[in-house]
């Protein structure tokens, strides 16, 4: 790049920095940037057009253009040529704009006598703030110098709208991070959340963008580029043997970080007058852009990579680790990219609820969530970016809605839904202690779900007869090696002390699918989740298994002993892991030690293939738990993690209700107890026709068993079978319908 244009950019940037420094109001300081930005780069207009909304962006301040039409111009996101550039955040260049596809003629501005049009995207880490634009009567193209220039100028711009240095009068000039912003997620679970914004990795700031002294610049970005390469040679050696996918991470972390293009495209924007970490967040901004528009899952995740690094470059640079020294709050949300069960669970019930913009349904973090009963919404796209340490916020975790610095009217609305929710929670209280009694005198057992010794105390204040489901994967999960057996048998033994001789279910380790242990050599599977997992994993590795077993032996201690095993798909692998129970229990007995009081080893029905098992199977196992959640994706063949499809199927379609009553059927021909667990257990509808198709025992997060409890003492099973019935006879595909009209009839 020639040097005349290095000084000539740096020039450019030295004015706008002094100019920044003065004082002013932020119309005062656009104006001024306009007309140094057009005389310096001897165009006839400059302009500045932010938005005001997400849709909407409006002339802020112009050199050329009509005065009047500042404030008054306004255009929708891809209309004309400038909405194009805010829509595809790509530079649009031309030396006969009226020729341009999309262009549109707005004679308020007077820019009729303007032929060539060079615009800009002004976006900070892929958030779009605005769009710069210079215009002159000349037809003819801008040099690919002057793009470069214009580009480190809007980055600038960015940079300076971020810290607060065009607030003035207007929606578009409003504060960038003052403005109200409701964004839309996945709910991973349930519940609703009030509080203030925490976030888990705190952005870095760039205070200075502009830098007087480039090679002093260079010599910081060669250190902190030294730096990172050495971090990252460092996590790849202690990376452990076998973890491939982890292994391919840091291949490409590496990659980058060695990468001439990159360094060479940041020294270029140094060059120019960049800050050395402005110009690594002017890269950083370009591959967010890019990650936007790129279709391809691999490269979108290597731009993902990218992404990850310059943060990391950029903490070297600045200083700002993690721990920023600003207070966390008394009812923190915590906001983040993606965070990990271990992470998590330091943090625990300290949180009101957890936003991430990426994570899955059924991710570590989702499983911890769960067990900790906080409200958490996955795939909230941009709120790391939105939202700042301390705002305002509103967790609606059941319609996957997350407000952000919310309007009075919004949050009053919120706090009157939530003193409603408050209102219910004391009348479930009210019956704690009571039985789910129906008024045809059926009684439904109602059991809680666990994973934490931290869910215990939930057994008494939930009114929960029991737990009906104890996640055992969750202390493999949030391990970095196996835990031993003294260690499960401890922790094992406190859960039952725990209970006070309330039942506790036992599930065996169920891994594999979305639940990968660390120090787990990872398996390529083109669909995990009908791959190597649960009790197959169990099976072909007996070792970890039969530890485990000997670890529930020891914990139980003369006392019962409860367990059963996940995705058993056909009778011999329940033959065979129940013959690794009564192997166990002869050799802890040949060992001297005392054996539990009573054993029972139960099996969760999760594949439509155990529907029809042999009747050996229902003879032979102790009890059952239907497995809802997987049972369901299998049946109608719908990924639960596939946003496209998971709420595609309905729980109370007939056909589904018609194999849980097979199932209920052919318990009642052996006598085998029968429980059904999962999400939909906790849903007061769905558990209302669970228990009238036949159903006696329901296992849920212990937030659901009052709600569930208060839906079922008021209803008669009779009436609500003789409903299902008659939408079944009908011909509708779902029984819902027939069923919330009979509610509402009802007045529930």
């Amino acid at each position: 790049m020639p040097e005349q244009t290095d000084s000539a950019s740096r020039r450019l940037l030295g004015r706008l920095r002094d100019t920044l420094a003065e004082p002013g109001a932020g119309q005062e300081r656009l104006d001024r940037i306009t007309h140094i930005i057009a005389e310096q780069m001897g165009t006839d207009v400059c302009s500045i057009y932010l938005f005001r909304d997400p849709d909407t962006l409006e002339l802020c301040a112009t050199e050329g253009l009509k005065p009047e039409a500042v404030h008054q111009t306004r255009l929708r996101v891809g209309e004309g040529l400038v909405g194009r550039v805010a829509k595809t955040a790509r530079p649009i260049n031309t030396g006969n704009a009226p020729q341009e596809r999309g262009f549109r003629y707005m004679p308020e501005t007077g820019e009729e006598v303007f032929s060539s049009f060079l615009g800009v995207p002004v976006q900070r880490l892929g958030v779009r703030l605005g769009v710069l634009v210079v215009q002159s009567k000349e037809g003819r193209q801008y040099s690919d110098d002057e793009v470069y220039a214009l580009e480190v100028v809007a980055m600038v711009l960015a940079e300076m709208t971020e810290l607060g240095a065009f607030i003035g009068e207007g929606e578009a000039l409003t504060a960038l991070h003052s403005r109200p912003a409701m964004l839309r997620g996945t709910v991973a679970q349930e519940g609703v959340a009030m509080g203030h914004a925490w976030l888990h990795e705190p952005r870095v700031v760039v205070t200075q963008p502009i830098a007087d002294d480039p090679a002093t610049e260079m010599a910081r970005l060669n250190e902190a580029v030294d730096k990172l390469r050495i971090t990252v040679d460092e996590m790849l050696n202690a990376a452990p043997d076998g973890d491939n996918e982890q292994l391919q991470v840091l291949e490409a972390y590496r990659m980058f970080a060695n990468s001439r293009g990159w360094k060479r495209r940041m020294e270029e924007d140094i060059a120019r007058g960049l800050s050395a970490e402005a110009a690594v967040e002017k890269e950083q901004s370009a591959a967010r852009a890019r990650m936007q528009t790129v279709p391809d899952p691999y490269l979108r995740e290597r731009l993902h990579d990218l992404d990850d690094l310059s943060n990391r470059l950029l903490r070297i640079l600045t200083g700002q680790g993690e721990r920023t020294g600003a207070e966390r709050p008394a009812d923190p949300i915590l906001i983040a990219r993606n965070i990990g069960p271990g992470e998590l669970l330091d943090y625990g019930r300290s949180l009101r609820g957890i936003v991430l913009e990426e994570g899955a349904v059924g991710s570590h973090a989702a499983i911890v969530a769960r067990a900790l009963a906080i409200p958490l919404i996955v795939h909230a796209g941009r709120v790391t970016t939105e939202a700042l340490n301390g705002d305002p916020v509103l967790v609606d975790g059941e319609q996957g809605i997350v407000h952000l610095r919310p309007e009075e009217t919004v949050a009053s609305a919120f706090r009157d839904k939530m003193a409603m929710q408050a209102k219910a929670v004391k009348r479930y209280a009210a019956i704690r202690n009571e039985p789910a009694l129906t008024l045809c005198g059926t009684r439904v057992a109602l059991t809680m779900n666990a994973g934490l010794m931290a869910d215990l105390p939930s057994l008494e204040s939930s009114g929960a007869e029991g737990v009906g489901l104890f996640r055992t994967e969750l202390q493999f999960l949030v391990r970095t090696k196996v835990p031993r057996r003294s260690e499960l048998a401890q922790l094992y033994a406190r859960v039952i002390d725990a209970a006070q001789g309330k039942r506790v279910v036992f599930r065996t380790l169920d891994i594999g699918s979305d639940k990968v242990l660390p120090y787990m050599k990872r398996r390529e599977e083109p669909n995990p989740a009908l791959g190597w997992r649960a009790i197959r994993v169990g099976l072909d590795r007996p070792g970890v298994m039969r530890m485990q077993i000997q670890a529930l032996i020891r914990a139980a201690n003369g006392r019962p002993l409860t367990l059963m095993f996940p995705f058993v798909a056909q009778l011999d692998e329940f033959r065979t892991a129940r013959e690794h129970v009564l192997g166990e229990l002869e050799r802890e007995e040949r060992l001297g030690r005392v054996l539990p009081e009573k054993v029972e080893i139960g099996a969760m029905l999760e594949t439509p293939s155990m529907a029809f098992a042999p009747r050996q199977f229902y003879e032979e196992a102790d009890f059952i738990s239907i497995g809802g959640n997987d049972l369901k994706q299998f049946f109608f063949a719908a990924d639960r993690e596939n946003e496209h499809v998971r709420r595609r199927y309905d729980t109370l379609n007939v056909s589904f209700l018609t194999l849980l009553e097979q199932i209920v059927k052919r318990c009642e021909d052996t006598g085998t107890p029968l429980s059904f667990c999962g999400e939909d257990a906790g849903r007061p509808v769905e558990a209302l026709c669970f228990a009238a198709i036949g159903l006696r025992a329901l296992s849920m997060r212990p937030a659901s068993i009052g709600p569930v409890k208060n839906m079922l003492r008021k209803s008669d099973l009779t009436e609500a079978r003789a409903v299902i019935d008659a939408a079944r006879a009908s011909g509708a595909q779902s029984v819902r319908p027939a069923v919330m009209d009979w509610l509402r009839r009802r007045g529930e």
